[in-house]
């Protein structure tokens, strides 16, 4: 539980006077922050409004009470202002979801923010729960994830600032909201930058279909990175080519380079299996960037944790992008896609043990670009996709008004990850090419079958030489033996 929350408070002081100039009776968006066990506290960078939904409408509304029904008397208990909050909770989290992957290490959505009356809050309760509760799920991390998100209120009338946890048990009451304190700050300003280069190679055998537990591509890879997850929370990490200490702290500024070193041999995801249950082998490899930021106050213990963490979740991340285009593009015209495409299903749903041939799945590309104080958000990118889906990305979904300049986005990322599977057939035969080779070779040595005989005879020639000096040799002894009798 965070005992304390701080918010960036030139980011907080900005969102306010506009909200304020827009006169808008409410408004909800996205928490960007993060938590940090080490210090018990919660950090908020910046308010992210959601924006208007496919049909142009805002993601809340205030519902005054019906009328029809007749005034009710008041009780000295009961607000003045009986009007509620209503919230399109489904679309707010499909806003927290795709927010979240833009987000690098340690990074997340932390909760929800809400600009609305005194009243109309209280009125509200309920729903702003559930409301919350649903961007913690679309926006989950990791195991290990905090099991709470905060609550900010905004309050214009008076104007005001409250903050509170809000916890994620599965039964959410009245008393699921508990207040926190909440102060503005310097936030930014003290965080430290952490970048890693990260290799990876996994290789795999294919089983078959009674023999595997998974059996499409994308469970099998879904099944391949959470088993990496786990081999990367074995693995040491040096900082600035130090070993990482578990208390320690870095105080010096720049970017401290991360690198991360697996147990060798420590392949966990290799079953074991017999040569008769394989049908193939597949391979999955790349190059990943990671950033992660840390206060200067915490132990860059915590920042190998959140670079790790940010290696795995760009890497479901990038599936997950793959799979939703597959799901889109089934809702259109399956058969001319189908014919187009020339295979009966998409790559992401092909059935590996019954594959005759081998096949291919580049992944998404990450990119970077600078968002607040030298903070950097990702972005990923099909192989024909440019900059430009980048920069859309960041106005639509981060309201980032100012035209983002080209230069300063980052491609580190220049080897692109794959997905590769070769057949037991590719394996267990040689290509055309590694054949006409071989031929090619053979006919260099000697010319064909007529070379090979000929070369045979020296062979043949010295073994009846070496029989005739043994047998010669024997024969000497014998006479030797009976001259000296």
């Amino acid at each position: 539980m965070a005992k304390a929350v701080i918010g960036e408070e030139t980011r907080l002081k900005l969102a306010e006077d506009r909200l304020s100039q827009s006169a808008l009776p409410s408004e909800v968006g996205l928490l960007i922050g993060k938590f940090s066990s080490a210090l018990g506290r919660a950090f908020i960078f910046d308010l992210v409004p959601t924006p208007l939904n496919d049909s142009g409408e805002p993601a809340c509304a205030l519902i005054e009470p019906d009328k029809k029904k007749g005034p009710k008397p008041k009780s000295k208990s009961e607000p003045a202002d009986s009007s509620s909050l209503f919230i399109d909770k489904d679309w707010v989290a499909e806003h927290a979801r795709q927010v979240s992957r833009m987000l690098v290490g340690g990074m997340k959505v932390v909760g929800l923010y809400v600009w609305v009356s005194d009243a109309a809050f209280k009125n509200s309760t309920m729903m702003l729960c559930q409301t919350v509760k649903g961007v913690a799920d679309a926006a989950r991390g990791l195991e290990g994830d905090w099991d709470e998100r905060l609550l900010l209120h905004i309050c214009y009338s008076p104007r005001r600032w409250s903050c509170r946890n809000c916890s994620l048990s599965s039964n959410i009451t009245s008393s699921s909201l508990r207040p926190c304190d909440f102060k503005m700050g310097k936030v930014l300003t003290s965080l430290q930058t952490y970048k890693c280069i990260y290799n990876f190679n996994i290789r795999l055998p294919i089983l078959r279909d009674s023999e595997s537990k998974f059996q499409t591509l994308s469970d099998v890879l879904r099944h391949v990175i959470s088993v990496h997850a786990k081999e990367l929370t074995g693995a040491k990490a040096l900082i600035d080519g130090k070993l990482v200490v578990e208390s320690e702290s870095y105080s010096s500024d720049g970017v401290h380079e991360v690198e991360l070193l697996l147990p060798f041999l420590n392949n966990r995801s290799i079953e074991a299996c017999s040569q008769g249950d394989v049908v193939g082998l597949l391979s999955f490899s790349g190059m990943i960037c990671s950033f992660a930021y840390l206060n200067s106050k915490e132990p860059t213990s915590q920042a190998v944790t959140n670079i790790k963490g940010d290696i795995i979740k760009s890497l479901q991340s990038r599936l997950d992008i793959i799979c939703d285009e597959v799901d889109a593009d089934s809702g259109n015209n399956h058969d001319e896609a189908r014919h187009e495409i020339s295979v009966e299903k998409p790559i992401p749903q092909l059935v590996l043990p019954t594959l005759r041939k081998g096949c291919s799945l580049p992944f998404p590309r990450r990119v970077f670009a600078p968002w607040l104080a030298g903070v950097y958000v990702c972005d990923y990118l099909q192989p024909s996709e440019t900059v430009e889906v980048f920069k859309d990305h960041c106005m639509e979904l981060l309201s980032m008004k100012a035209p983002m300049d080209v230069s300063t986005i980052l491609e580190p990322e220049k080897e692109v990850l794959s997905f590769k599977t070769k057949s037991f057939y590719d394996l267990a035969m040689p290509s055309n090419s590694e054949i006409h080779l071989m031929e090619n070779k053979s006919k260099h040595d000697g010319g064909g079958e007529s070379s090979n005989s000929k070369s045979a005879k020296p062979g043949h020639i010295n073994a009846v030489a070496a029989g005739l000096i043994l047998l010669l040799s024997v024969l000497i002894g014998f006479v030797l033996f009976f001259l000296k009798g």
